[in-house]
């Protein structure tokens, strides 16, 4: 089953810097999640100024239970990056 995640960072003064501190730790866990097949695509949201304000990420995971373990140890929730998040059943389209 595909998801589509689009996430919001927090808007506190210090969000930024979390972001940016987690950002290899979040990185490393997209890179490790393609290797397996989980990762189809993502990147970040950004502000009309270009600031990161927050990501989308398509996963691929056969079982629900699998999606949530991930976001148990998901950096960006765990160093408090993502405030809201949203979760949606997704399909890619053959083209």
């Amino acid at each position: 089953m595909q998801y589509y995640i689009q996430a919001y960072d927090f808007t506190d003064e210090n969000a930024l810097s979390r972001r940016i501190e987690a950002r290899p730790a979040h990185l490393q866990c997209m890179r490790e999640l393609k290797q397996a097949g989980h990762f189809i695509m993502g990147g970040a949201i950004l502000s009309d100024a270009g600031a990161m304000i927050g990501s989308v990420v398509i996963m691929d995971f056969p079982e629900e239970f699998m999606l949530m373990k991930w976001l148990e140890t998901e950096p960006y929730l765990l160093e408090k990056v993502w405030d809201r998040v949203e979760i949606k059943p997704f399909r890619q389209a053959e083209v």
